[in-house]
C-alpha cells in the first residue's frame, strides 16, 4: 500500500492523477476512490455521499479507514482489502492523521509525505476556490504529530509536476 498525505495544496492529486495515468495500463496497482461528504474539485476523484449517506455507510461497516478534517467526513471503501490480498499495489491519498492506524491495520505501508513551502500552498489553496475548504489561514495551521506518523519518503513539489510525478511512480512500481 502507498499512501500519499501531506497538506492542504501540496499537489497530491495532481501527482496521484499523473501517476494513475502513467500507469492506466498496469493492473497490479489500483487508484481507489475516497468517498468524501464535500464537493469534489476537477482534480480529484472522489465518491461524493451526503453526511447522512455516510453515515449510514459508516454504521454497515462500509469502510476499511475513514477519518475527519476540515470538517469533513472521508473514507476509502473495503474493496481495497481484496485487491490488497490479491498482491495489487493500492495507492491512496489519506489525511496524515491515519498513518499509524493504515500501518497497524496493513503489512506493507509506504508513506510519500508530498508537501511545499507555506507560500505555495497558500497560493494554491487560493487558486482552488473551493467554498467547502473553509478559511485558507485554518488549513495552513493544521499540524500533525509525525513522531507517529513519519513518512518513509518527503517529496518537496515545487517545480514541474511531472519531474515529481515520476518520483513517485518510481515508488509506487518499487524501482
Amino acid at each position: 500500500m502507498i499512501v500519499v498525505v501531506g497538506p492542504s495544496g501540496a499537489g497530491k492529486d495532481t501527482l496521484l492523477g499523473l501517476a494513475r495515468a502513467a500507469c492506466a495500463d498496469d493492473r497490479s496497482i489500483v487508484y481507489p476512490r475516497r468517498v468524501v461528504t464535500r464537493e469534489a474539485s476537477s482534480s480529484e476523484d472522489n465518491e461524493q455521499l451526503s453526511c447522512d449517506a455516510f453515515r449510514e455507510a459508516l454504521a454497515r461497516g462500509d469502510f476499511a479507514m475513514h477519518w475527519q478534517a476540515h470538517g469533513h467526513s472521508y473514507a476509502l471503501r473495503r474493496e481495497i482489502d481484496p485487491d490488497i490480498r490479491a498482491g495489487r499495489t493500492v495507492v491512496v491519498n489519506v489525511s496524515r492523521t491515519v498513518i499509524g492506524e493504515m500501518r497497524r491495520r496493513y503489512a506493507d505501508v509506504t508513506v510519500v509525505s508530498v508537501t511545499a513551502p507555506p507560500d505555495v500552498l497558500a497560493e494554491r489553496l487560493a487558486m482552488r476556490a473551493r467554498s467547502s475548504d473553509g478559511l485558507i489561514d485554518q488549513r495552513l495551521r493544521r499540524t500533525v504529530d509525525e513522531t507517529t506518523n513519519a513518512p518513509d519518503v518527503t517529496i518537496l513539489n515545487v517545480g514541474r509536476p511531472e519531474d515529481h510525478a515520476r518520483r513517485l511512480l518510481r515508488i509506487i512500481k518499487g524501482d
